[in-house]
């Protein structure tokens, strides 16, 4: 019963995390009329949240370890759920911005924290219980917002994240096992404060914000960070201590090609097969349904299979999904290898999850989490832009015809094809087709 409440309080911790991603681009038109603000200032809304996730997460994680993984996570779940009712009663846009960064925060403690709770034995089942979670997180958002909005305004799209914090607190706090062993120590800010620039100016310059500058600073203050890191008494992150910089590597990766589906799905779907805006977004659902209806699944054949056997199998069907759909062969031919695509990807979200974390010692199990998300996040926001941009290289996002854009769609899953296989041939070559218990060795350390 213990165990069932905690999963089931990592569960609401990552759909609610997840769910406030997607859910405030529903209600941008509607708040940007509200406040008299232009579009591009009412996006802020959706950056300020993203941009203090990616920027934290990693720091959220490693206060964590030091001060109680549980007290930590309990404090996200409140930070987040205050926030969430400052936002609902913004008087104005700038109050809204700042709201949503502090709401940011508490979802970055959600998102780090609930990966490192995953009880030893039950590993791959807690991660397809958060895989799901997370999928029909991001899924629901667009719709469920449009619901609120529709009945209640568009400050309800904040609200209802007030009695789902409630709910998630009570669970957390009757599921979650009492901190133990947790050491405390010095935090490192620098190092913090330097990764914080990193991620911040790269995910910035990722959304068209500031341009090459911005990437020069974010590779300047890499470098720095990894100066500061080699010379801290309790570095943020112990480079010698993480195992796993290939699996860390390989989800990045497979993040970038699955944001592919977002960007090209809705171009392809309604210039190149001339689908009505309603009927391309249903078709657009099918992708993360199928994603949320195999994490319970993949997580079973990770803890019967083994984390090895379960992600080489979603990376191959990953890159037959990406060359199938290259072939452009109309509606059947889109929906179908997107559901290969997705269904291979939550094998492998699971999959990789669990080769990360299992066998973790409890003082590195926040700050590998935190990477981890991290990982996918900064996969996302490169396959957004690197994507988007090969996508353009082919196809004008104004003129484009059906041929246009079906040469910019085969451009794009023919180079989403490739990272998949390449992600194979790592997965595969690490340890030339290594064990199960090879691979855990590598991601925890300390089997």
């Amino acid at each position: 019963m213990k165990t069932d409440l905690t999963v089931w309080g990592l569960a609401l911790s990552m759909f609610m995390a997840s769910l406030d991603t997607s859910i405030a681009n529903a209600g941008l038109p509607a708040i940007a009329g509200a406040f008299g603000a232009l579009f591009p200032a009412a996006q802020w809304v959706v950056l300020a949240y993203l941009l203090a996730i990616t920027t934290i997460i990693v720091g959220a994680g490693r206060v964590g370890d030091l001060f109680g993984r549980r007290r930590v996570l309990l404090a996200g779940i409140g930070l987040f759920t205050a926030a969430s009712a400052l936002c609902g009663m913004a008087p104005s846009l700038g109050f809204l911005i700042g709201a949503r960064a502090v709401q940011g925060v508490g979802a970055a403690v959600m998102m780090a924290l609930t990966v490192s709770f995953a009880p030893e034995g039950r590993t791959g089942r807690t991660m397809g219980v958060l895989g799901t979670m997370s999928a029909l997180g991001t899924t629901l958002g667009p719709s469920l917002g449009g619901l609120l909005m529709a009945g209640f305004g568009w400050r309800s799209i904040f609200l209802v994240n007030v009695p789902l914090g409630i709910l998630n607190l009570g669970l957390a706090v009757w599921g979650l096992p009492v901190d133990q062993g947790e050491r405390r120590g010095a935090l490192d800010v620098p190092g913090m404060a330097m990764m914080g620039v990193t991620l911040g100016a790269y995910a910035l310059a990722m959304t068209g914000v500031g341009g090459m500058w911005l990437l020069g600073l974010a590779g300047l203050a890499g470098i720095s960070f990894v100066w500061v890191e080699r010379r801290a008494a309790a570095p943020l992150v112990e480079f010698g201590a993480i195992r796993a910089p290939r699996l860390l590597g390989m989800n990045a990766m497979v993040s970038t090609v699955m944001m592919s589906t977002l960007v090209v799905g809705p171009f392809y779907l309604t210039r190149g097969l001339g689908l009505a805006v309603g009927m391309a977004g249903l078709a657009m659902s099918v992708g993360p349904l199928v994603a949320a209806l195999m994490g319970i699944p993949a997580g079973r054949l990770v803890d019967r299979w083994g984390a090895g056997r379960v992600t080489v199998g979603g990376l191959a069907g990953m890159v037959v999904g990406c060359a199938t759909l290259c072939l452009g062969w109309g509606l059947a031919g889109y929906l179908i290898p997107i559901g290969v695509l997705t269904a291979s990807y939550a094998l492998f979200h699971v999959a990789n999850n669990s080769a990360v974390m299992t066998g973790l010692a409890g003082d590195r199990r926040g700050v590998v989490a935190g990477l981890l998300s991290l990982s996918r996040n900064l996969g996302l926001i490169t396959g957004a832009s690197v994507m988007g941009a090969v996508f353009g290289m082919w196809a004008d996002v104004v003129t484009a015809g059906p041929a246009e854009v079906l040469l910019g769609m085969r451009a794009v899953f023919g180079l989403g094809a490739g990272l998949a296989l390449g992600a194979l041939v790592m997965a595969r070559s690490a340890s030339g087709g290594a064990t199960d218990e090879g691979e855990g060795g590598e991601a925890g350390g300390d089997d």
